[in-house]
């Protein structure tokens, strides 16, 4: 019954308004927009508990860690908690055959035991603020767009240094609602940040691609981190002389756990959503996008799979990019699913009826959906070729290897530059299996041959067939004559002279595939691309401006764009489909259930079986068992892996790493009945800590809720 009044709420609100769970907000508009409505559904805090500039909230104990995910301070000396597979780039550049953290886990057991990781980068956000007069300040309707778009990039250059100027901060400004509204982010960044500990994969990846977008969930995706500051508390280039980082705030840890129905938010850094993208966009994604592009991923990841069994060092080398080619792979076919079951195409476009209807008359509005419908018909097949240059040619690796050695001139660099060069060259055969990139760069050709209309061919391909008869057996002859594909001529190369780099380089066959492909890519593809884009940028923000004039009462909440945003929602099952409904929790029994010694994915490290059979889950026990993850309905996307899931009260209950399948719908239709976020429960954190990893003393630092 209460499932059936849902849904009937739903359709009486209509698509274009915002339903209770949905919604990525600002901090600091979070008083002004949805405090009310946050506390009638449970939350027992203020506005000033999540945002204030003036004093320690909890704003300041989340990071942006890395480029794309979340982190949370846990303790005083500057703990810090993210995914597994957030820092899984820096345990597998310690990870080797003799040292093979990624199998076996990694725990730093005092603080000198802690890795530096040269590269990683955490940031605070120091406050923001709406610049929206100051960024469109001298912009006029005469101005061309061109005109605009160089204004508003002068005016917020003033605006950045002005807030940085005198500082060690770094500051941007932001567009929102596709430039009608603009924020100042200012940021605090740490580059001293040390690996401290990271479970097995068999717990921090438990389930593997399988898993990945699932639910029920068992992965223990978590790993920690400490950041350091020089003896000022202020961000200091990487020494030994460091001192751990000391917080305005940090997050009080609960072991209560929620109960269904309980409130619950998170607090992160959203990568991109596409909320109020027309059904012309949607449907490319729907019917031809992903499909390509999944098909394509299908090959590269088999390829990989199979190498990866034959060699422990090749499964090593390739366990991040596997993941990383598999976790689009993999979320573009649930959001594929999700769009064509919500029938959302259709949806959109009885949208768009009543936004014509409204605007007929309205000529700042009347011509927007015509003339976007338009463009997007343009756009389509240079979408399509540049989706297959990027998912084909740019999935060879000897191609980028060359792009790094074929665009500067040699004879320009300086000693940094060299340095950096070395470091690459070393880094990328680490990592690479010449087997793995042939097999790949044949395939991804073909492909591309089969697919691609014949205006965006490079004239490579037509030669390699001419010459050699076929596109794989040219591909055999580049390998076999390449001198990128072996480390020692590369740098026996760097060894000669800039100039003779310069010719040498130029004249190996995959700077020729290099060069065909760039060119066509730069001369053929990416200038139309780009032009119908820039002409559908200020549609999109007539657009949106006439949305939001159209329905004053509604709240708009903006796209994501990896700025700090509160999601709030509560613990929830739901029904993926007719006949089933999936509970909200998962637990310890669960892995077991799925425990196999044969399957690299699920093979659980033996003290966890033990641990099992014994029943010897010490503090951490739950009803004669341990929590593993949880589901609620907080609206999130890709850059939230790591962010903290809280309770009504602000403290820590579990770290979201993931959605269901079903729910990767939601960077373009949220949908309250099936979008669920996935978090890992913080005691099933706590407990990997302590009975699996030992390193109990770090749960000494965190403080938790009595």
């Amino acid at each position: 019954m209460r499932k059936r009044f849902t849904l009937l709420l739903i359709l009486l609100l209509g698509f274009g308004s915002v339903r209770a769970d949905e919604g990525m907000w600002l901090p600091n508009l979070i008083g002004k927009l949805k405090i009310k409505d946050m506390q009638a559904q449970g939350f027992q805090l203020t506005a000033k508990d999540l945002y204030d500039v003036n004093e320690g909230s909890l704003k300041d104990a989340i990071v942006r860690f890395s480029s794309g995910c979340t982190g949370e301070l846990v303790s005083a000396d500057g703990l810090l908690l993210t995914n597994h597979h957030c820092g899984y780039g820096q345990i597998q550049a310690y990870s080797s055959v003799e040292n093979d953290y990624l199998t076996h886990g990694f725990w730093a057991m005092s603080r000198e035991q802690e890795l530096p990781n040269p590269g990683l980068k955490v940031s605070f956000l120091v406050r923001m603020d709406d610049v929206t007069k100051q960024v469109l300040r001298g912009v006029r309707p005469s101005m061309t767009e061109q005109q605009r778009s160089d204004k508003i990039a002068e005016n917020s250059l003033a605006i950045e240094e002005k807030a940085a100027a005198n500082t060690h901060y770094r500051a941007s400004v932001e567009p929102f609602y596709y430039g009608n509204q603009y924020f100042l982010f200012v940021y605090e960044d740490f580059e001293d940040v040390r690996l401290v500990g990271a479970p097995p994969s068999s717990i921090g990846k438990f389930g593997g691609d399988t898993d990945n977008w699932m639910w029920p969930r068992h992965t223990g995706d978590f790993s920690i981190f400490r950041v350091y500051a020089g003896p000022d508390n202020k961000p200091a280039p990487y020494s030994p002389e460091n001192v751990p980082y000391q917080p305005k705030r940090f997050l009080t840890v609960s072991t209560q756990g929620a109960a269904e129905g309980d409130f619950t938010f998170v607090y992160g850094f959203p990568g991109r959503t596409y909320e109020y993208i027309t059904s012309e966009a949607v449907r490319y994604m729907v019917e031809k996008g992903n499909p390509h592009k999944i098909n394509l991923r299908t090959i590269r990841l088999n390829i990989m799979s199979e190498e990866q069994e034959k060699s422990v060092q090749t499964r090593i080398q390739y366990a991040f990019k596997h993941a990383r080619v598999a976790n689009s792979w993999k979320k573009w076919q649930g959001e594929m699913k999700g769009l064509i079951r919500r029938n959302v195409i259709r949806e959109k476009e009885e949208a768009e009826l009543d936004f014509m209807a409204w605007a007929q008359n309205k000529k700042e509005y009347a011509h927007v959906l015509p003339e976007l419908n338009a463009l997007y018909r343009e756009l389509e097949p240079y979408a399509f070729a540049r989706d297959y240059v990027n998912e084909t040619y740019g999935a060879i690796e000897l191609v980028g290897l060359a792009t790094t050695l074929i665009t500067p001139d040699m004879t320009e660099l300086d000693e940094r530059q060299w340095n950096n060069l070395h470091n690459y060259v070393a880094d990328f055969f680490k990592n690479y299996s010449p087997v793995i990139d042939r097999r790949t760069a044949i395939r991804m050709l073909q492909e591309y041959d089969r697919n691609v209309p014949e205006m965006f061919q490079p004239a490579i391909l037509a030669d390699y067939k001419n010459q050699y008869g076929s596109i794989e057996a040219a591909v055999d002859d580049l390998f076999d004559r390449t001198m990128f594909v072996s480390q020692d001529q590369i740098e026996e190369l760097l060894k000669l002279d800039p100039e003779a780099i310069n010719v040498a380089v130029k004249a190996d066959p995959v700077a020729q595939l290099y060069q065909d492909f760039n060119r066509l890519y730069r001369s053929g593809i990416l200038p139309e691309y780009n032009r119908i884009n820039r002409e559908i940028t200020p549609l999109y923000r007539v657009y949106m401006k006439g949305m939001m004039e159209r329905e004053k009462s509604r709240i708009f909440y903006p796209d994501a764009n990896s700025t700090l945003r509160i999601a709030y929602g509560k613990v929830n099952g739901y029904a993926p489909m007719d006949a089933v409904y999936y509970e909200p929790y998962t637990s310890i029994e669960g892995i077991m259930e799925k425990d196999d010694p044969h399957v690299y994915d699920y093979d659980i490290p033996q003290s966890l079986r033990d641990l099992y059979a014994a029943k010897d889950y010490g503090r951490w026990k739950v009803n004669g068992s341990v929590p593993v993850c949880f589901i609620a309905t907080n609206h999130t996307t890709g850059g939230n892996s790591g962010s903290p899931i809280l309770n009504a009260k602000g403290e820590l209950l579990g770290l979201n790493f993931d959605r269901t399948w079903e729910s990767t719908m939601s960077d373009v239709r949220y949908d309250p009945e099936i979008c669920r976020n996935i978090s890992v429960d913080i005691r099933y954190v706590l407990f990997v800590i302590d009975k699996i990893g030992g390193a109990g003393y770090l749960l000494n630092e965190m403080r938790f809720a009595e």
